[in-house]
């Protein structure tokens, strides 16, 4: 009685097998042979074919099979130059391994694939493979710095820090770019956020691609900004302060004032009365398009007690949708300098800090109208980045951080 067989390809180029085992502990090993038969010569770089024996057998492991560990067996060829002084020997290099590495390249794509959203130790487990074999894979095929090469088009360059500890301690800036098909890169993890490092970094891009940078986005640090801006290659660049980051500014003076008059009539009000316009957080927070009637009619109870915040709130709205519906930047500033006299004719003094702040950064600020770009890739990938460092119990090495990023965001499309 025949016993029935499949083939299944092993996606290696070059070789032959020789021979087959099954280890009764859930492994294949197949010894194969390579079918090239020459070299390049490490001293000439000239193909040579003089045969001169063998290595030392060598054993890595290959992608499974129906659940069984598979190794690929084989003894690298080695080869004479006879051009050369000495006649020195060469070492056959296969595409498909490379040198002392335990895996196949195959087998590294694979564990990197399942590295991707997760953990070192989680594909550990998973793989039934050593801790260090999953994180050599990532140093062998994953850089721990940008790599230039592979970009043709930088578009918005977005800067902002995270804390690598806990509270808020040990900063590092996060670099990133935004290309003109929506494609989010990483560039960079700093070691800090002094000018003089970002400035290095800056001044590090190509000159070909600084020039493909038409707009970079940040908070309202000065030392980012001064770095971008003493960099020559980088003079063309448009500086846009994020309007995430304004909006706050001006959100928070509004909810000054909320805090301020709850105070002031949690003391003035019966208990009675100050119960029906407790509560009010989210309400006033709100966008007022997304309030619901009983929403609404707190905040209405609130405001008919405080002008005042009524008035700051209103205010605020106002600012938000000149952000929202300004179609051009001439049009913007002409409404921007409208609201801001209408908050100096108010008698509100709770905008006053955010003025200053206003015409501090007015060109950057009103920047954001020319394109309407912002922080927000940078804001949404910094999130994600929280999420690698909870999941990881922190990563505090720079390199292996940036490698993690990177895979993050290209693990998918470089290695499923």
């Amino acid at each position: 009685m025949s016993t029935a067989q499949i083939t299944v390809p092993l996606d290696i180029p070059d070789v032959k097998v020789l021979r087959t085992e099954f280890i009764p502990q859930g492994e294949l090993i197949l010894t194969v042979e390579s079918t090239l038969s020459s070299a390049r010569c490490h001293h000439c770089g000239r193909e040579i074919r003089k045969p001169h024996g063998h290595d030392d057998w060598v054993i890595v492991q290959h992608l499974p099979v129906w659940g069984w560990s598979v190794y690929l067996r084989y003894r690298p060829k080695r080869f004479r130059c006879l051009d050369c002084a000495g006649h020195p020997t060469t070492t056959q290099a296969v595409a498909w391994h490379a040198s002392n590495s335990p895996h196949t390249m195959a087998y590294d794509r694979h564990l990197l694939l399942q590295l991707v959203n997760s953990t070192v130790e989680d594909v550990s487990l998973k793989e039934g493979v050593a801790y260090d074999a999953v994180l050599g894979a990532l140093e062998r095929r994953v850089a721990s710095r940008v790599d230039w090469s592979q970009f043709a088009v930088l578009g918005v360059l977005g800067l902002d820090e995270i804390a690598l500890k806990k509270g808020h301690r040990d900063f590092v800036v996060i670099v990133t770019t935004r290309a003109p098909d929506g494609r989010i890169s990483i560039l960079a993890v700093l070691p800090d956020r002094e000018k003089a490092t970002v400035k290095a970094f800056l001044e590090s891009i190509p000159p070909a691609l600084a020039q493909t940078i038409h707009t970079a986005c940040s908070d309202m640090y000065e030392g980012y900004l001064q770095a971008i801006r003493e960099v020559k290659s980088l003079s063309h660049v448009r500086l846009v302060v994020d309007r995430f980051h304004v909006a706050e500014k001006y959100r928070d003076a509004a909810d000054r004032v909320r805090k301020q008059e709850l105070k002031r009539l949690k003391q003035e009000l019966p208990q009675a009365e100050y119960q029906e316009i407790k509560g009010t957080l989210w309400a006033f927070r709100k966008n007022p398009a997304d309030l619901v009637p009983d929403e609404q009619d707190r905040l209405a109870r609130l405001f008919a007690y405080s002008p005042d915040l009524e008035a700051a709130h209103l205010l605020r709205d106002e600012l938000t949708a000149i952000f929202d519906q300004a179609s051009a930047l001439p049009e913007a500033q002409e409404q921007i300098r409208a609201w801001q006299e209408r908050v100096r004719h108010s008698g509100l003094s709770c905008f006053d800090d955010f003025l200053k702040t206003l015409e501090h950064w007015w060109t950057e600020i009103t920047n954001y109208f020319v394109s309407r770009a912002s922080s927000g890739f940078v804001e949404g990938l910094n999130n994600k980045i929280k999420v690698l460092k909870r999941r990881c119990y922190g990563l505090y090495n720079l390199g292996h951080l940036f490698q993690r990023i990177f895979l993050d965001l290209e693990g998918y499309h470089l290695f499923a």
